[in-house]
C-alpha cells in the first residue's frame, strides 16, 4: 500500500519520532490542526502495535502543548480518528487529528465542510 501520506517529504513534518510523524492538514478546520500519522502503513487504529501508540501519543502530546504555548487563544482540542470509508475516513492511511479549539470557532463546521474536500 501506498498513501497520499508515505510521500510527504520530512521537511514537511513539524514533528517526529522513531515511530510516527506530524503535519499540519491541508484542509485546516481550525489553525494549527495537524494529523498525527505512524509511518507504518495501516489503515485502522485496530492495526497499531503497543510501541507505534506510544509513539503517537507522545507527539500528540508535544504538538498540544507546542500549540499551547505559542497560541493563548487555544482553550482546547479535538483529538480523534475516522475508522472506515462509512466513518469519514478519506485516506486510508491511519492517522489521529488534532484539533486546536478557541471559544467561539467554527472548527466542527469546518472539518465536515473540508471532509468533502479531501
Amino acid at each position: 500500500m501506498s498513501t497520499i501520506f508515505s510521500n510527504i517529504p520530512e521537511d514537511k513534518w513539524v514533528m517526529s519520532n522513531d515511530k510516527a510523524f506530524a503535519i499540519l492538514d491541508i484542509y485546516p478546520a481550525s489553525e494549527g490542526h495537524t494529523l498525527v500519522i505512524p509511518k507504518r502503513e495501516i489503515e485502522t487504529f485496530f492495526e497499531l502495535n503497543d510501541e507505534e501508540l506510544i509513539a503517537i501519543k507522545q507527539l500528540i502530546v508535544s504538538r498540544k502543548e507546542e500549540i499551547s504555548l505559542t497560541d493563548s487563544t487555544v482553550e482546547g482540542f479535538n483529538i480523534f480518528i475516522n475508522n472506515g470509508r462509512v466513518a469519514g475516513q478519506t485516506v486510508f492511511h491511519l492517522h489521529f487529528h488534532l484539533i486546536p479549539r478557541r471559544q467561539g470557532d467554527n472548527a466542527w463546521e469546518n472539518y465536515f465542510q473540508n471532509l468533502r474536500k479531501a
